[in-house]
């Protein structure tokens, strides 16, 4: 019996498909580097294609919690502090927590959804409770991406899924890990815990080599189809500390297994004794800050304080001339009134609740007014007050970005920064905007509590 020949023609093109589609690599191959680092003074041990930009997927996160610890640490954010979820944050794609849009959610349960889990949606929390939106944030995460020495990193969302212009290297991101190793150990043995809790849900570490590796103690895993299977992971054996980052892996298995290798080569190269060096964070610069931004005088202690008539004439030249001189004793800025009303200013987050002792009576709480509220516009003898923060910058900082809004903008407030003593002894500054009326007050706290930044109303001593 003989076959058609319209089968045959059906199946040799059947099988010539199937042998072309066996030949062809997997689609989802990605490029593939790595580094070997001795974490405790950042010399390179092994290097392969570490400075080719390629897609760092959840590696990402790492500087998304590096800002993190940087907040809590200058007292813009609390640990037990709730940060709101925004719909955006909520419609993350997974791996992610399963937030709610409106739930409140501790930053203590963000950074481990984030550092275990990889919770996409709850590193977009943090993004917005710091940097105001995903894309301020990513303006921050780049900057200080370049403060740590990382030359070739953009970012332009806080988790790393694929998106055009968002890269880093296997360099940069050994350069980033180390800083977090440095600059905040007592953040850093989260990323060797196993399990824990987030938000009452019990979260997994993505990191299996903890379970593999003899003295794996972190960092952070990703994945994505266009980047593989990426992994920073650090481990201890003695006085050794070593650093080893793989990009591009094919698999879960296949990206253990190289890392495995890596750290192999570290312990074998790094010499047993080796003194530490601390990773250096470079100054801050005017390039990349917001209009009008620059870095003000430091003063030395017992001389007359100029900055804030430094910050006057940064902001407006003409400006300079209401600004108080050296040795006045009064201390305030320019009214805004005699500021101009830069675009795109800074967006910060919440700081410490503030402390007891200060002399002014809070009222609290008060309801955000609707925006088409009529304002008051009685006595003005009312201050809304903007803190703690930890250092003056912090404050003066803040005074450029509140400016810029249109709230504050209407009603014309005196600036002022006041430094008192805060509970544990040490110095904090505080941002007050007087010759308010109580309604201005109240319609300025609110929209600034919407935004993450804490603010009180006080009845101005007379």
């Amino acid at each position: 019996m003989s076959i058609p020949v319209t089968i045959l023609r059906g199946l040799l093109l059947s099988f010539l498909m199937l042998a072309a589609f066996l030949a062809a690599p997997p689609a989802h191959a990605a490029p593939k580097a790595a580094l070997v680092m001795d974490m405790r003074n950042g010399k390179v041990l092994y290097a392969r294609r570490a400075d080719q930009r390629l897609h760092p997927a959840s590696l990402t996160k790492m500087m998304t919690l590096y800002l993190t610890f940087e907040a809590v640490r200058d007292g813009r954010l609390r640990l037990n502090q709730k940060l709101r979820v925004s719909r955006h944050a909520a419609r993350q794609p997974a791996s992610k927590l399963y937030l709610k849009s409106g739930q409140r959610v501790t930053v203590r349960s963000l950074i481990r959804a984030t550092a275990l889990k990889s919770a996409n949606d709850a590193a977009m929390v943090l993004a917005e409770g710091i940097g105001g939106s995903q894309r301020g944030f990513a303006r921050l995460m780049t900057r200080k991406a370049k403060h740590l020495g990382m030359r070739n990193t953009a970012f332009r969302n806080p988790h790393g899924l694929t998106s055009s212009g968002h890269y880093s290297t296997a360099r940069d991101m050994a350069i980033l890990g180390r800083h977090l190793f440095f600059d905040y150990p007592e953040y850093y043995n989260i990323f060797k815990r196993k399990t824990d809790y987030a938000a009452g849900k019990r979260v997994w570490n993505t990191n299996r080599l903890l379970r593999s590796y003899p003295g794996a103690d972190g960092i952070k895993t990703g994945y994505t189809r266009a980047a593989g299977y990426n992994l920073v992971a650090s481990a201890r054996r003695g006085r050794k500390q070593i650093l080893a980052v793989q990009f591009g892996a094919s698999s879960s298995a296949d990206r253990s297994r190289r890392v495995t290798k890596l750290l192999d080569i570290g312990f074998s190269r790094a010499k047993s004794k080796a003194r530490k060096v601390r990773p250096q964070v470079r100054r801050a610069t005017s390039k990349g800050k917001p209009p009008g931004w620059s870095p003000l005088p430091r003063r030395k202690p017992g001389a007359p304080d100029t900055r804030i008539a430094a910050l006057g004439k940064i902001l407006v030249p003409q400006a300079a001339a209401s600004v108080p001189q050296p040795g006045s004793s009064r201390y305030s800025a320019p009214t805004i009134a005699d500021l101009p009303i830069p675009r795109g200013g800074p967006q910060t987050a919440g700081t410490k609740d503030v402390p007891s002792g200060t002399r002014d009576a809070p009222i609290s709480p008060i309801p955000r007014p609707k925006p088409q509220a009529r304002i008051a516009q009685s006595s003005t003898n009312w201050t809304a007050e903007v803190g703690p923060y930890s250092t003056e910058e912090h404050a003066l900082a803040d005074l450029v970005g509140i400016s810029n809004k249109p709230f504050v903008g209407r009603v014309k407030p005196s600036f002022r920064v006041s430094q008192s003593i805060g509970r544990v002894g040490k110095q904090i500054y505080k941002l007050r905007m007087t010759g308010l009326s109580q309604g201005n007050a109240h319609q300025i706290c609110g929209e600034l509590l919407q935004r993450a930044l804490i603010c009180r109303v006080v009845a101005t001593p007379r």
